[in-house]
């Protein structure tokens, strides 16, 4: 039996359903899908800040009921849980752009100390002497056939002759100037918390309107269901990130200890860190994670390269294999299809932060699927009705 305004009776205990005629199905919704896209494509920018301060009062939410129980006003909880997450945002990105500034100039005073300055006794650089080391190497080894010594030598000074001071003053300037820009970006990101801010004030009343219109019945609210996936997939990426960063730092102690790498184990907790930190970003951040071992392992001994690449590409593996499969599938509850999907068009809508989003607007959308899925239904187009049958009548023979 169907219910007024479109609504139809559903089983005990379950919301009541609003069924989609076939004509809305046909023309209205395609029109209202065109008029998203354009008006996407038209505030493009606004959109995705908008979409980037919603998911950041969703996932402060919680912690501002938190604070909330204490007997604190939410105007005070939000100002109190805002100031503590853009603190030790600060304290994180202060200290990593101090770490790496520093680490990427010592590196370059190494690499160009290497090739460029000469032992007192032997008047040659490091990099010559580990040229003859290797070559003693292969003739103590009856690899006499293999002859380094001279393509080696002449290699070393063409990069001498090059000024190696030049170019690591320029990886260094890079890295002053990447420092720089990473602190600007934060003095933009203003405007998205301001945003934020207002829409976590009201985040209450507008879930108490989304109640009103969406009764809840049996389930949580739906801005309920929103935040729990979220947090869902922020346990999820911490603790991949946590797994993933300490079985690289982990790996790189023990080839510092070992002597695969020498000075591993002094940098294994900045190196893991760094993992942790770029494993936020889906699928092309592990590989990112690998360029600075891979860099400190080329400029401290060149032959540590091939130790850290298969460490890494183990790494990799276990990743792909066993954590993301058992930890992110239980805390998205999407498709790799899908995911890769929203990951890719992520890119081509803002780039880096495109892929930020991604993920947490997919968790958002299931939730939000889910909560209208036991409230709406679509009109079937075929109704099951019996087919008449028509009797064709033949011309007669004359």
């Amino acid at each position: 039996m169907e219910a007024p305004s479109g609504q139809v009776d559903a089983p005990s205990g379950l919301p009541p359903r609003v069924r989609i005629p076939r004509w809305i199905q046909l023309v209205g919704l395609p029109l209202i899908a065109f008029l998203a896209f354009g008006l996407a494509q038209t505030v493009g920018h606004t959109l995705v800040l908008f979409v980037v301060a919603g998911l950041i009062a969703l996932f402060l939410d919680p912690l501002v009921r938190a604070v909330e129980k204490v007997g604190l006003r939410r105007g005070l909880a939000v100002a109190l849980v805002y100031l503590a997450f853009l603190a030790a945002l600060v304290v994180i990105i202060g200290a990593l752009t101090t770490v790496v500034v520093g680490q990427t100039k010592t590196a370059a005073s190494r690499f160009n100390s290497y090739f460029t300055v000469a032992n007192g006794r032997t008047h040659k650089t490091d990099a010559s002497r580990d040229v003859d080391r290797l070559q003693r190497w292969l003739d103590g080894h009856h690899l006499r056939g293999i002859q380094i010594s001279k393509p080696g030598h002449k290699f070393v000074d063409s990069i001498r002759k090059r000024d190696v001071g030049k170019y690591t003053s320029r990886a260094v300037s890079f890295v002053e100037g990447a420092a720089i820009s990473i602190g600007k970006a934060l003095f933009s990101t203003v405007l998205v918390i301001v945003v934020s801010v207002y829409m976590l004030l009201d985040l209450r009343r507008f879930g108490a309107a989304l109640d009103r219109r969406f009764p809840p019945h049996t389930g949580p609210p739906l801005l309920r269901r929103a935040e729990d996936a979220l947090v869902s997939y922020l346990r999820g990426q911490v603790l991949l990130s946590l797994i993933m960063g300490a079985s690289a730092g982990l790996g790189l102690y023990l080839l510092g200890v070992t002597g695969l790498l020498p000075g591993g184990d002094t940098y294994a907790l900045l190196f893991g860190g760094w993992v942790a930190v770029t494993e936020l970003l889906p699928y092309v951040g592990p590989w990112i994670g690998a360029i600075p071992p891979l860099i400190f392992a080329a400029v401290v001994h060149p032959v540590a390269v091939i130790w850290v690449t298969t460490l890494f590409l183990i790494i990799h593996q276990i990743e792909g294999h066993i954590v993301v499969p058992n930890v992110m599938a239980n805390a998205l509850r999407l498709h790799p299809l899908l995911v890769i999907f929203g990951l890719l068009a992520g890119i081509d809508i803002d780039g880096l932060v495109g892929v930020l989003m991604a993920l947490p607007l997919l968790a958002v959308g299931r939730a939000t699927w889910e909560f209208f899925g036991e409230r709406v239904e679509f009109e079937r187009w075929r109704t099951g009705t019996i087919p008449v049958e028509v009797e064709i009548e033949t011309p007669a023979n004359d």
